[in-house]
């Protein structure tokens, strides 16, 4: 007689969207991303669906009651800030980045700042109880209401919180944690997510915040597939090279505050300390007297942060010259030089063009445009900017120089921080007060050819 075994299912998951499939295919067939299907085993040990089903219960909007203290206060106001205030009961909050740049030293410091008013849980299925304590005695972490457990499995985990109730659950990390009623390995998409599911279940039905580690990919995105970042509630993100002192703590995602906000850090032999005055530390060891170089105010969430726009053009010995841009967006570069060769005559195409932002800052928004075009115009012409000029501004393919938000909060950074320049778009400079003694001489722009004029100091206006 012959016996034929019955073959797992298998379905294909996407690592991007979380997507399945009964077959695979080069291109996702639901976000059309390329090479990103999965095998993973959809069998579940347990047939009993039963044990899904619970009760519904629902409650009328004016019946609710909270209570106004519905934050915890981390200890660390760059963290509160990046929270939108302090953290949330009954919030899954992910927390990813690097190896190594301080996820785990973060949240154990977290640890010794609310140990002492509130009920810790810190279950680590990488390291060992003793490890833990080792890491947490060379960051001077000493406190009664923080219990450590090395457990990976999420069934043994979920049941410990109900029955026990800490006030705070610290994961680390969600790539080492699997459910048994999944045959697949840990770290696998389907693992990933369904035990950041029930993790989220968990911290709604018993209002307890939930903070998650993940590790990034090869791509330096989140490991795991995008439905995850769905599912949580908050996505924090560390960003930085390890090999340099100083992190930033991007919100990439808040349902309980804003997504622009940055927190600053510096990595030391005690860990992680917050840096309050975030301007100072990126214009820190400027050179006076160098081309290439102007200083941009970007605004992240409501903070303004000043920062040092470096751009060295040389001579190319390639057949197409390089590009590269650190901290600056690719292709906003390429835009950039297009419109300074078709509006100002510039001849960048026998170049090469290096752009960076220092302190491992990166600049999204449109304004840090005039302080990549003004730095790039001081590389290819050997000028040296006033030391004491900053400059903002959008720049379209007209060349015009176009208004953007904040302006008032930007000036006056820059004139407490002893800037005594600042060459804004012109409509920008129209919304200022004129009746406000901003203690900086504004000057404003409408076009490149205006802003470049205003370096030299003709056409200023004050």
């Amino acid at each position: 007689m012959v016996i034929i075994l019955a073959k797992n299912k298998t379905v294909f998951v996407c690592s991007e969207c979380g997507g399945e499939s009964s077959k695979w295919n080069g291109k996702c067939p639901f976000c059309g991303a390329w090479n990103t299907l999965e095998e993973t085993s959809a069998e579940r040990y347990s047939g009993n669906k039963n044990k899904l089903l619970g009760e519904f219960k629902y409650s009328r909007l004016s019946e609710i009651s909270y209570i106004d203290e519905t934050r915890y206060g981390t200890g660390l106001s760059e963290l509160d800030r990046v929270l939108g205030g302090g953290l949330v009961k009954g919030s899954l909050v992910l927390v990813g980045g690097d190896p190594g740049i301080g996820k785990s030293t973060l949240l154990l410091q977290i640890c010794g700042f609310m140990g002492n008013d509130h009920t810790i849980l810190y279950v680590s299925g990488e390291e060992s109880e003793r490890q833990i304590k080792l890491r947490a005695e060379r960051l001077g972490v000493s406190c009664d209401n923080l219990f450590l457990a090395s457990n990976n499995s999420c069934e043994s985990i979920v049941g410990a919180v109900r029955e026990n109730k800490p006030e705070i659950v610290i994961i680390d990390s969600i790539q080492t944690i699997t459910s048994s009623e999944f045959t697949s390995a840990a770290g696998s998409i389907v693992q990933v997510r369904e035990c950041t599911n029930a993790f989220m279940r968990l911290a709604k039905s018993e209002e307890i915040p939930i903070f998650i580690v993940s590790h990034v990919n090869k791509d330096g995105g989140i490991a795991g597939p995008k439905i995850m970042e769905h599912i949580v509630d908050t996505v924090l993100y560390f960003e930085g090279e390890k090999q340099m002192s100083y992190r930033i703590l991007r919100a990439i995602k808040n349902r309980f505050g804003s997504t622009n906000e940055i927190g600053v850090f510096q990595m030391d032999d005690s860990g992680l300390s917050q840096v309050e005055n975030p301007s100072e530390m990126m214009l820190s060891g400027r050179l006076a007297n160098v081309s290439g170089s102007a200083v941009i105010c970007t605004v992240e969430g409501t903070r303004p942060i000043l920062a040092e726009v470096q751009a060295l053009v040389t001579k190319s010995s390639l057949q197409s010259p390089r590009r590269v841009a650190n901290g600056f967006d690719y292709n906003r570069l390429y835009m950039l030089l297009a419109v300074l060769e078709k509006r100002m005559g510039f001849a960048f195409g026998g170049l090469d063009v290096y752009v960076n932002i220092v302190g491992g800052l990166r600049i999204d928004e449109p304004a840090a445009d005039l302080a990549v075009a003004m730095a790039l115009y001081s590389g290819l012409c050997d000028k040296v900017l006033p030391a004491e000029l900053m400059v903002f501004g959008e720049v379209g393919l007209g060349g015009e120089i176009r208004a953007v938000s904040h302006a008032e909060q930007r000036v006056k950074e820059g004139a407490r921080l002893g800037f005594t320049k600042c060459v804004i778009p012109k409509n920008s400079f129209r919304a200022l007060s004129k009746k406000t003694d901003y203690g900086i001489k504004i000057i404003g722009a409408d076009t490149l050819g205006g802003a470049f004029r205003a370096i030299t100091g003709e056409n200023e206006k004050k």
